[in-house]
């Protein structure tokens, strides 16, 4: 392990000293290249309006947003709140140091990840210096005061998805323990309630900090500084996301595929505490299904805020209508979080009502019952804000209804897409069952096929809602806000607005994704604790409780595939709104380009040839990215699972060694840093090669990486939900763990897991990190070409040279087969 981590650190070094020298490079020959570079319309020259000239509800703007801040400290005590309730439920001593065992090891691989951000921020921050310290500096401000704050706003932004992801772990490894104790009294509610609570909790604080950053900025910072801190904050945030969602993603399924894989050779039951993978599944449990996803929703409310500001401030004309636009954006972003928090309690006495005490409930009810609540409390909410808050846009008075009906589409979407996807994952589905039928009769390899068919039917229906939901959005534009606002391009303000709709209960969408992880995690504390061995005696006297322990198992076992579809319900939401969220900062770039729609409108055309081939070039690099992600999870379970089966002892002991567990989630880790490097650098060196081939061949390229990864995305997580559920169906419904068909659905299921935890979910922060990213290189790429145009093409020569190499290397250096002889050269050396 010290050989292989001794590798990505020199492997680091050498790269990050390849980088430098070409980014000495490159600024050696912007410098001598543009003695006085032409300034190009973009993320520098943004301005905020002032926010106190337009009055709202008897004040100004500017304390009308003050007092959202207030908002903001009641969703952050709403959500510390539940954490010390939760922290203070009754648990049992075996099972609290499963889950502090669970956490540590957590810790361990979130501190690793974090100084490997800071790795890769270095390469982000370059750039930024380059662009806003050389080519595009902020007019009429000094750029030793406007560089160190924007690169201290992108740092806030990798901090921000960062410390959510770590607030998200904590809060999980205390509920998981939590959820496993309460399964001993039998009775279902208490075992739905802990995981939602966990969930909310992780919600609102998630919700609250990006907020209150976000408010800091429009409120705080001057208005001259404002666009280029909210650029470089999202990049910060995006670029903490893509990390940690994809190396999450990485580890989680490496553990999980190692796992779950002992199950059908040593014919073990789940979750064997003699496994030392087991650890290793729990700590993915939160890598993946915790941190990434809370990372991942951070940046995914932020970028979409980001991209509505700054398409205000490119295309609506009139300063009045920014401000109005911009104060009534904000104010429905304060508005979710009590929409959510109202819909929450209401939904929570209702669920206490129908099933507190009783013996039976169907867990993903009151969860559904959740998301349309919400959905509904927050579209009523939209149509009063709306109209208190823009009751006249310019000469308008029917605007605030049409606006509130663009969002509400996204709102509408944010229920219905869940619904969709239950359809094709849930316990209930008949495509799920479907699944659990072809494995019956033809093994393995019909049940994959049949995951297959899950997946594509779900990206024609879920891809279809998105259209007509987005159509609706269009249709509604184009009904004066142009006039009315001084708008350009107002079907893709609707696009953002719908995008920002899909968000209109951005708390309740994280509380139901946390709700998986938090189960999957209970039923495997329960089985390592050994609370089984505990007398039952014992329990009644220290806690009060008559143990039932099929019961409590069959309780988690049924609780998980709740999670599962739920968990997979959130994905499509958080893709759709990355492509529906890109749309609108593309339209920036646009923008940059055009000189306001006025100049080469006609190269966004399939007349123009490079914009025709970038739009074949960004679906190349979605397929690479699947790959890659992959072959990361392959490589990395094939060494977990060798190592895994080399050391696991059934005869003789209760419960594997803590050192054998933390050597596979030394594993994982390193391969999901060693996979994680390759891809980030890649889609990085990429990103700038085809911003620097031509500005519309990079459009076009940003648009097939968003309508690519959206569908494959779905297909992915969809195939994979229908795959793990599958195996729960057999497990809990059908009773027949360890039969052929148990061992069939297990192999579907591990096909799945990359599928739905690793490629699909990543695609989200890929496309908005190349999207964000993409402002700044294309614009760097153009004020360049302006003076130099045979220096552009040759660093864009180099760069594709150099992200080809990391292409190259993410299957030839990652490859089982590289592995194993590598491994056999070190034992002969030895």
């Amino acid at each position: 392990m010290r050989i292989g981590l001794h590798r990505i650190v020199s492997s680091s070094h050498r790269l990050a000293q390849i980088a430098a020298t070409l980014f000495l490079f490159l600024t050696l020959g912007v410098s001598a290249a543009l003695a006085q570079p032409e300034q190009v319309s973009g993320e520098a020259n943004l301005k905020l309006p002032d926010l106190s000239s337009v009055q709202f509800l008897g004040m100004d703007g500017h304390n009308l947003l003050m007092i959202g801040i207030l908002f903001c400290i009641f969703g952050l005590g709403f959500g510390l709140v539940i954490y010390s309730r939760l922290k203070n439920l009754p648990v049992h001593r075996s099972m609290r140091e499963i889950s502090e065992l669970i956490y540590e090891t957590c810790k361990t691989y979130l501190t690793t990840q974090g100084k490997f951000l800071l790795l890769l921020w270095v390469f982000i921050a370059v750039i930024m210096v380059l662009y806003f310290g050389v080519l595009a500096p902020v007019p009429n401000k000094p750029v030793s005061t406007t560089l160190p704050i924007i690169l201290l706003f992108s740092v806030v932004g990798i901090a921000g998805s960062y410390g959510v992801a770590w607030f998200g772990i904590r809060v999980n490894t205390f509920a998981n323990s939590r959820t496993a104790f309460a399964s001993l009294g039998g009775k279902p509610y208490p075992l739905y309630r802990i995981p939602l609570s966990a969930g909310m909790s992780i919600g609102m604080m998630l919700i609250s900090v990006e907020l209150l950053i976000m408010l800091f900025i429009l409120l705080f910072i001057p208005a001259d500084y404002a666009g280029p801190c909210f650029i470089g904050f999202a990049i910060g945030e995006s670029l903490g996301a893509a990390a940690l969602r994809i190396a999450g993603g990485i580890f989680t399924k490496i553990a999980d595929i190692g796992s779950d894989l002992m199950k059908i050779v040593f014919k073990i039951k789940e979750d064997d505490a003699r496994n030392p993978g087991v650890i290793a599944d729990c700590t993915g449990d939160n890598a993946g299904d915790s941190v990434g996803p809370s990372a991942d929703g951070f940046e995914t409310y932020g970028v979409t805020g980001v991209a509505l500001i700054t398409f205000i401030l490119l295309g609506v004309k009139s300063p009045t209508v920014q401000v109005q636009l911009l104060v009534w954006i904000f104010i429905m972003r304060i508005m979710m979080l009590v929409a959510s928090a109202v819909a929450y309690f209401l939904n929570s006495a209702i669920a206490k009502a129908r099933y507190e005490g009783k013996n039976e409930m169907n867990f993903e009810s009151p969860l559904t019952s959740l998301v349309w609540i919400t959905s509904l409390v927050s579209i009523a909410l939209t149509y009063l804000i709306s109209y208190l808050m823009i009751p006249q846009l310019g000469d308008d008075t029917t605007q605030w209804w049409k606006l509130a009906t663009i969002i509400s589409c996204g709102t509408l979407a944010g229920a219905i897409i869940p619904e969709l996807v239950k359809v094709f994952t849930s316990v209930e589905s008949r495509h799920t069952n479907e699944v659990v039928t072809s494995a019956r009769e033809g093994g393995a390899s019909l049940g994959i096929l049949s995951g297959f068919v899950a997946g594509n039917f779900s990206g024609y229906y879920l891809g279809l809602s998105m259209v007509i939901l987005m159509g609706v959005g269009y249709y509604v534009s184009t009904m004066g806000l142009a006039e009315a606002a001084s708008m350009l391009a107002p079907a893709v303000f609707a696009f953002g607005l719908v995008a920002f709709g899909f968000l209109g209960m951005g708390p309740v969408t994280i509380a139901v994704d946390s709700y998986g992880p938090v189960t999957d995690n209970a039923q495997s504390v329960y089985e390592l604790s050994l609370i089984e061995s505990v007398p039952a005696a014992e329990i009644k006297r220290e806690f009060n409780i008559d143990v039932n322990f099929e019961r409590a198992k069959h309780l988690l076992e049924a609780n998980d595939g709740a999670g599962n579809t739920f968990k997979a319900t959130a994905k499509p939401v958080l893709i759709g709104t990355a492509v529906v969220g890109a749309t609108t900062m593309i339209f920036s770039i646009i923008m940059a380009l055009t000189d306001g729609l006025t100049i080469n409108v006609q190269k966004l055309s399939l007349l123009h040839a490079p914009f025709v081939l970038g739009l074949i070039t960004g679906g190349a690099m979605i397929y690479w990215f699947t790959g890659a992600s992959t072959q990361a999870v392959t490589t990395g379970a094939y060494r977990a699972v060798e190592f895994i089966k080399a050391n696991i002892k059934l005869e003789g002991i209760t419960k594997a060694s803590v050192a054998d567990s933390k050597k596979v989630v030394q594993i994982c880790t390193q391969y999901a840093q060693k996979g994680m490097l390759n891809i980030f650098l890649a889609v990085f060196f990429a990103t700038l090669a085809f911003a620097f081939v031509e500005p519309f061949y990079f459009i076009g390229y940003l648009i097939s990486i968003a309508i690519f990864g959206l569908y494959q995305a779905i297909f992915m997580a969809n195939a994979g939900g229908a795959w793990d559920n599958a195996k729960k169906i057999v497990e809990v419904d059908l009773k027949q763990k360890g039969t052929p068909l148990h061992d069939a659905t297990v192999i579907g299921d591990t096909v799945g897991d990359p599928f739905k935890d690793t490629s699909s979910v990543a695609m989200n922060p890929v496309i908005k990190f190349t999207t964000l990213f993409g402002l700044l290189a294309v614009e760097l790429a153009v004020s360049l070409a302006s003076k130099n145009a045979t220096l552009t093409r040759v660093l864009a020569l180099i760069f594709f040279l150099i992200s080809f190499f990391f292409v190259y290397r993410s299957f030839y250096g990652m490859r089982i087969g590289a592995e194993v002889r590598s491994k056999e050269a070190h034992a002969a050396a030895d």
